[in-house]
């Protein structure tokens, strides 16, 4: 290389100086005032997005925890409900069962009566026609006596 070369090179690092100094007070600048508040506001967001989803995570398993409760009370109401309904129907059937067994109790009073009362009307009517086959046998006889005498007068 050449001196001039040289010299000029020199003059142009020697000219840069100030700019080189510039733009390092520009820079420290720079970081001082922009980029450590920017990494405060960038950190804080970061705070408050964690903060917000561990929030969120929390409201979800709170809602998760709330409907599986939900549900458990669902199924206990379902299991009295269906336990209800259950001793409902057995008290009914238990309830069927007495009045049927009252009922063949009542009906077999009846038959009981009416058997008893139908024996006595059988043996009403037996004596009855024993007495009215007497009576017939007596008129019978008679006739055939009286007959017989008249026959036996002429």
């Amino acid at each position: 290389m050449d001196e001039q070369t040289l010299r000029q090179l020199g003059e142009l690092l020697l000219s840069s100086i100030p700019a080189i100094f510039g733009l390092l007070i520009v820079w420290a600048a720079y970081r001082r005032i922009v980029y450590t508040r920017l990494q405060q506001v960038l950190a804080e967001r970061e705070t408050l997005t964690e903060g917000a989803i561990r929030a969120a995570r929390g409201e979800i398993a709170a809602a998760e925890e709330r409907t599986a409760d939900y549900e458990r009370r669902v199924r206990e109401a379902r299991t009295q409900i269906f336990l209800a309904q259950e001793a409902h129907n057995q008290r009914t059937m238990e309830e069927r069962s007495r009045a049927l067994a009252e009922a063949r109790k009542q009906a077999e009073g009846m038959v009981k009566t009416a058997r008893a009362s139908l024996e006595k009307d059988v043996e009403e009517a037996k004596t009855g026609l024993q007495e009215q086959a007497d009576v017939l046998a007596n008129r019978i006889i008679e006739t055939v006596l009286g007959s017989a005498a008249g026959v036996g007068n002429q």
